[in-house]
């Protein structure tokens, strides 16, 4: 790595530049424009959410200080927040969408051997959505219920280094069930659900494709126990039984058979009820993999402390949109860049290390961990 470079400069480096450009392109983000490109808008936005800035006027007032490293960052002219302001409202959010999913795949490629605990040769993902609240009087595209706004970002997490494989941002009325519709699904991959994605006719079509998922049952479950395997009950494996859904909707949306294991966590002596078209796991790890489905709930506090994805720098939805998915970009340029130099510590430490010295000379290689 270049010492001369700011370490800004060096991270922006990692980007997958060619392919922003052909996103540039087919949007028309740069179409008629002179000056403040969507380039130095990103390298705008990314330094806001790396250097923790809070407002359009904090993050014009921090760059303002810094006249002689601006062209080293790769900013042709000085930073104005009404410049911003507009190419967050006006350039496709689309373009940076994009550039995420591109990074999406890059570091799910390094992350592919991470373990997450649980003994699997298949990948394995965890869907869940955050909401992030909004005001009413300011954002009231983004309409929830009667008294707020809110935006949700609904999360397909690949367990292997907690790489999201798909997000995708909606008004807080979309229900989470209907993202199911959506996730791309994987050849003999695990997608690990919370009650709320209970829709037989949808995970149907997980196990149609030749997918697994596991879920929790519901309190109401209407089901005939088909055939009872042999359980450990030193390992809480209450029960493990092959059963056919009851109901007259719910056997003709999910025909097959299901699994259903009863198994008693040790931690908290709650009684849980997994659901799955899983045969062949152990009950136990069935019930391990359920459990690691809190690591998506996990990502999802980390990137609310760490990124500024609660307070937004613009009121319009495509603002709203530009700054979550750049921010999303920017989680994945720092696990990618962390994972390919092989730095130590974590995540966490790296962001707070790189926050102090976005203008310093230094190898990425030589930051403090």
């Amino acid at each position: 790595m270049n010492a001369g470079k700011l370490l800004f400069a060096q991270l922006m480096d990692f980007l997958p530049w060619t392919s922003f450009a052909r996103s540039v392109a087919r949007y028309g983000g740069d179409y008629r424009v002179l000056s403040f490109s969507c380039a130095e808008q990103f390298r705008v936005m990314a330094f806001a959410q790396l250097a923790y800035r809070e407002s359009l006027r904090d993050i014009e007032a921090c760059l303002s200080a810094q006249p002689a490293k601006l062209y080293p960052m790769g900013f042709r002219s000085p930073v104005r927040r009404s410049t911003l302001a507009e190419a967050n409202k006006s350039r496709d959010w689309r373009i940076y969408a994009e550039l995420a999913q591109r990074l999406m795949l890059q570091a799910r490629k390094l992350y592919a051997k991470e373990s997450f605990g649980v003994d699997l040769d298949a990948a394995a993902y965890a869907l869940d959505s955050t909401t992030i609240d909004l005001c009413l009087s300011l954002f009231p595209w983004a309409y929830f219920v009667s008294t707020k706004s809110a935006v949700k970002m609904h999360t397909l997490l690949d367990l292997r280094g907690n790489i999201p494989a798909f997000i995708r941002v909606t008004t807080g009325d979309v229900h989470d069930v209907n993202i199911l519709d959506e996730i791309p699904l994987q050849f003999g991959a695990y997608h690990i659900l919370d009650r709320g994605y209970l829709d037989y006719r949808r995970l149907h079509r997980i196990h149609s494709f030749g997918a697994f998922f596991v879920t929790r049952a519901k309190s109401n479950l209407d089901a005939s126990r088909i055939y009872s395997y042999p359980v450990d009950k030193q390992a809480g494996i209450l029960a493990d039984q092959s059963i056919a859904l009851n109901g007259h909707d719910s056997r003709k949306d999910y025909p097959s058979h299901l699994r259903r294991i009863r198994f008693r966590d040790p931690e908290t002596g709650k009684n849980l009820v997994f659901l799955t078209n899983n045969t062949t796991l152990p009950a136990v790890t069935i019930a391990a993999l359920y459990k690691s489905r809190w690591q998506v709930e996990l990502f999802f506090k980390w990137i609310k402390q760490h990124l500024r994805i609660k307070a937004f720098y613009g009121a319009s939805e495509n603002a709203v949109k530009t700054q979550l998915w750049i921010a999303i970009s920017v989680y994945l340029l720092v696990a990618i860049v962390k994972k390919r130099l092989e730095l130590p510590g974590s995540l966490y430490t790296f962001l707070q290390v790189i926050s102090v010295t976005l203008f310093e000379k230094m190898p990425i290689s030589q930051v403090p961990h």
